[in-house]
């Protein structure tokens, strides 16, 4: 646990890490810490927006919407690797997550599945979004993975956290997916080297993170699928006379159901469309 960070402390450490910083309005003051507090600390939290532009998706940040008022994250971190600060102190990002994933990022141990909705994260995290549609198909620029990289980095080292301290929403949060396109343990790799650790030391586990039960429908085309496949025929569920292949198919939904039977589902349970709960355990290969 820790302090959060002064203002002026977070900003010289992001630019201490090699970043472009932009001070957006009176970030400095502007924060929700009427509505609770913010701190102690335990880590940072990576996001998509589901927006394009820069300027309207800082504004967007900064100000929030009817329903959620701003600021929605500490920084704003733009395709071009720009970050543009837009809060300090509590901000309406994280919302209630599981208490066991935290205790896991206090300790920076392997996360546990996000099953519980429990603990404010509001209060316990610094926030990230990243500037994304968040569709699995809008690009990321290695300049904003990279300012993703560095502001994690920055953070963790000026706290003294590693890079287990750095998770995404969709780990936080049941029903989240953000942020979609890249995977936090691929993420956390980059931070793990940037910070120095040790490139013989024990690795992040690379398993796919769950795309959304959305995300299987016929016609659909993904390494991923073939990935599963792959899983499915490792665990005796192979319902495939041939393949499995990149392509969703019946015989995909048919051996996902045997993966769900195999672990206790029955019924409308069992119907083979992948949910969070089994596809964490299935533990899909990173593609």
């Amino acid at each position: 646990m820790a302090t959060p960070l002064s203002a002026d402390r977070l900003l010289g450490a992001l630019r201490d890490e090699g970043l472009r910083v932009v001070e957006y309005r009176d970030w400095r003051t502007h924060n929700r810490n009427h509505k609770g507090p913010w701190g102690p600390v335990n880590g940072v939290m990576i996001h998509h927006t589901v927006t394009s532009g820069t300027d309207s998706s800082v504004e967007l940040c900064y100000n929030g919407h009817a329903g959620l008022p701003g600021p929605l994250c500490h920084g704003v971190i733009a395709k071009d690797g720009t970050v543009h600060l837009v809060g300090h102190g509590r901000a309406n990002h994280a919302g209630l997550g599981d208490d066991d994933v935290l205790r896991a990022v206090i300790a920076e141990s392997e996360l546990p599945p996000d099953n519980e909705a429990n603990t404010d994260g509001n209060a316990r995290f610094y926030g990230f979004e990243c500037i994304n549609l968040g569709d699995g198909e809008d690009p990321w620029p290695a300049a904003q993975l990279e300012a993703i990289e560095k502001a994690s980095a920055a953070i963790c080292r000026a706290h003294g956290w590693g890079h287990r301290s750095v998770i995404g929403h969709l780990e936080w949060q049941p029903g989240k997916v953000d942020p979609r396109g890249f995977t936090m343990g691929t993420m956390r790799e980059r931070i793990r080297t940037r910070l120095g650790g040790d490139p013989d030391g024990p690795s992040e586990p690379r398993y796919e993170p769950f795309p959304g039960a959305s995300f299987f429908t016929v016609g659909r085309r993904s390494a991923i699928i073939t990935a599963m496949g792959r899983r499915l025929v490792a665990e005796g569920c192979s319902r495939y006379e041939v393949g499995p292949g990149p392509e969703w198919t019946d015989a995909d939904r048919k051996s996902y159901a045997a993966w769900q039977r195999k672990l206790g589902y029955s019924g409308s349970d069992a119907d083979g469309i992948p949910g969070k709960t089994s596809w964490d355990r299935l533990k899909v290969p990173n593609v």
